[in-house]
């Protein structure tokens, strides 16, 4: 789910074990949002170019991205994604 906040934006996932991560919206090898990704367990295939993100810590699994996605603690909270930034 793509969430902007104060000039930035977010990408936020629910796991299939219920766990909820946060990361950079947009992967950084492009401008394209990682919310618009497809999500396999605890990994993002950005749209563009396929480049494999772990959402758990933001860390490049497959090219052409170089760069690792800067990652944020986020927990649900009485049904409230909560996130820190």
């Amino acid at each position: 789910m793509r969430f902007d906040h104060g000039g930035a934006s977010f990408a936020v996932f629910r796991a299939k074990d219920d766990s909820v991560w946060c990361t950079a919206g947009f992967y950084t090898h492009e401008d394209n949002h990682l919310a618009d990704g497809l999500v396999m367990d605890f990994e993002i295939e950005c749209p563009k170019h396929a480049s494999v993100f772990d959402i758990r810590t933001g860390e490049v699994l497959t090219p052409p991205a170089c760069e690792n996605l800067k990652t944020f603690s986020a927990r649900v909270e009485n049904g409230v994604v909560e996130i820190s930034f």
